[in-house]
């Protein structure tokens, strides 16, 4: 059913409504069948820079869209000025798409958005989306639990804001407290990371894998241990975006590498 445009809380003005919609992270097949029928049926997408172009493909060719990419060094929008667009393109089109890399409210300033959406009487609903850090390593070969290997994983961000609500990132809480440890953002902070977890206890032969454009066509992995990584990086120049997963599942990527799902490179035209 699409929504209809309904009076704001003032009656002055018609509102529409806007979802925060997670785009998967690259293939094209790990969109959900809900966020899909909102692309083809949206006025509007505010979409973000890591959102793929195979996904971009399937935005109804009429639909208004808007690049509000973010990227470290080259932020296209402030954050405030993001929501301030969402909450004018909903008190002028019936259904706005805010269209997010992986998951919304996982690193994905989802849970901000729409904070700010509601306190702005804007209704708002979130589309959940398969997040990075579970299916690049799945697309790997990397299972992130195994009975025999690791019944605890953590997710973690590697690139903290700056004012956040708490200084810094308990590493040593981090490397005791789960067997598999997933990294977002983490590549330019990867030498104080990998620093920290081993002045935790964790051995410098933990292995370890970074995984870029995970689940894309491009995608490219790199295998190492704690005690390796960083020159390896060095030495290869792996760039961002890359999710690291760090633990002894990632041993287990020389047996299941081989049934690494085959992703295709379709045809597109980006909005």
């Amino acid at each position: 059913m699409v929504p209809t445009m309904m009076p704001c809380s003032s009656g002055a003005l018609p509102v529409g409504k806007v979802y925060l919609v997670g785009a998967g992270p690259g293939d094209p097949g790990l969109l959900t069948l809900k966020g899909k029928s909102l692309l083809e049926c949206a006025d509007v997408v505010v979409y973000d820079a890591l959102v793929s172009p195979a996904i971009l493909a399937m935005v109804n060719p009429r639909t208004e869209c808007i690049d509000a990419g973010k990227r470290r060094g080259r932020h296209s929008r402030a954050q405030s000025e993001i929501a301030q667009l969402l909450i004018a393109k909903a008190r002028d089109a019936a259904i706005v798409v805010r269209l997010k890399g992986g998951d919304p409210f996982m690193f994905g300033r989802g849970g901000e958005e729409m904070t700010d959406l509601v306190a702005a009487g804007i209704p708002v609903e979130v589309v959940p989306g398969v997040t990075s850090g579970i299916a690049a390593p799945a697309y790997a070969g990397i299972p992130l639990t195994h009975r025999a290997h690791s019944s605890s994983v953590i997710f973690v961000t590697g690139h903290e804001a700056a004012g956040k609500y708490r200084p810094d990132i308990d590493w040593t809480a981090i490397a005791r407290a789960a067997e598999t440890i997933a990294v977002y953002m983490g590549i330019h902070n990867l030498a104080y990371i990998v620093g920290k977890l081993m002045d935790a206890g964790l051995a410098p032969e933990t292995p370890v894998a970074l995984i870029r454009w995970g689940t894309c066509p491009e995608q490219t992995d790199l295998i190492a241990t704690l005690a390796t990584i960083v020159e390896t990086v060095e030495r290869q120049q792996f760039a961002a975006p890359a999710i690291a997963v760090i633990g002894r599942v990632v041993a287990l990527r020389e047996v299941l590498a081989g049934c690494r799902p085959v992703v295709l490179s379709p045809h597109y035209d980006k909005p």
